[in-house]
């Protein structure tokens, strides 16, 4: 079987490299190609685009990308139809995925969609779209079964893809040493995302706590996908490094960490480490977004155990200040820490164990009929 995959972003491409292996350990001919990342041509996609060359964040980076995106979209039908897949698998990246439901559907292609858009966060009448132009969705929240429910949508919950990513993970013994990090310095990791617009919004203002805390060394999960001179600036900083590619390896070592709003936020605390989220885009942006969403929280661990677990700084709270304060309570010794990593447990509990990519590709090749 032939399938076309598309991931707009890091996680995804994540999530699709384990959702290929989970495709052929069920059809073992199976054929990839689409859009997506190194992790996913790494297992064998024949990759047209990377999802480097499209990925903005924000109302407003979408508005002024327009015709871009609109490029983007043209390359993207054209090339499904030529490759002719016998299925479309959508991976997350819902402004462009939902649209490339729609046309695939009207051109009678099967549509499968793993990883829901959270329209259960604002627009929920998308479900009905949905629901027209997909046809089998895999979810990884069990919430979102009842949700989808009330629009008449039977969906299959899988569950949580990041913990094969965890799984599969074997810590590096070494990796202090070889990144040239103070074994005897406990470490603030900071994860400002891996898109240019969360570098530039957010990094700065999580290094201004950096004198707060002089007994801590900070480092940064860096990506290669973006310009290294993104980094640079910061390698100057004695007490500031930065490592690329091994954000599970600096997790796996880090006493506290200060995390981008997204994927991360979950990943962290998978992997045991107090946190606080982080959150900052264009105004306009924010005022936008602020109209239209109808969660209280921002972060997947806020929103699978519906309280306040992880403290989120959005906006104009998302301050040196506020930082500070925020950091001091979840390091040892402050008075949060503890009842973070007990609400962790309970965390661990809900999102369950590993085996959502093997699920979701048994699944696929079954709904084909291979």
């Amino acid at each position: 079987m032939k399938y076309y995959l598309i991931a707009g972003e890091r996680s995804g491409d994540l999530h699709g490299s384990n959702l290929i292996k989970g495709i052929r350990e069920n059809d073992q001919d199976a054929q990839f190609r689409g859009w997506g990342g190194d992790m996913m041509a790494a297992e064998g996609l024949e990759l047209v685009t990377h999802y480097k060359d499209t990925a903005f964040m924000g109302f407003l980076e979408v508005i002024l990308n327009l015709h871009k995106i609109s490029g983007f979209l043209k390359k993207c039908k054209k090339d499904i139809l030529e490759y002719q897949p016998d299925a479309l698998v959508l991976i997350d990246y819902p402004g462009f995925n939902l649209r490339i439901a729609s046309f695939a559907k009207a051109k009678g292609l099967k549509v499968f969609y793993y990883i829901s858009p959270k329209v259960w966060a604002w627009n929920q009448k998308r479900a009905l779209k949905i629901k027209q132009n997909v046809d089998h969705m895999f979810v990884i929240f069990p919430f979102e079964v009842d949700f989808y429910k009330k629009f008449d949508f039977k969906v299959d919950y899988v569950g949580n893809p990041l913990m094969d990513a965890i799984a599969n993970f074997r810590p590096d013994p070494d990796f202090k040493q070889k990144n040239q990090l103070d074994v005897g310095k406990p470490i603030i990791a900071l994860l400002p995302g891996s898109r240019r617009q969360e570098i530039v919004g957010m990094l700065d203002l999580m290094l201004t706590v950096q004198p707060h805390f002089p007994e801590h060394q900070f480092v940064i999960a860096g990506v290669r996908n973006l310009p290294s001179e993104l980094y640079a600036r910061y390698s100057d900083n004695q007490n500031v490094n930065i490592v690329y590619e091994a954000t599970y390896d600096l997790l796996s070592v880090a006493e506290a960490a200060l995390v981008a709003s997204g994927t991360a936020t979950l990943e962290t605390a998978l992997f045991n480490v107090p946190e606080v989220v982080c959150y900052k885009t264009s105004g306009f942006s924010y005022a936008v977004a602020k109209r239209l969403i109808r969660v209280p929280f921002i972060s997947l661990v806020n929103l699978i155990m519906e309280k306040e677990v992880v403290k989120e700084l959005i906006q104009d709270e998302f301050s040196e200040k506020r930082i500070v304060e925020e950091l001091a309570k979840i390091l040892p010794g402050g008075a949060g820490r503890e009842i973070q990593l007990q609400d962790y447990v309970n965390l661990h509990r809900l999102v369950g164990g590993p085996g959502a990519s093997g699920r979701t590709g048994n699944l696929i090749v079954k709904y084909l009929g291979v």
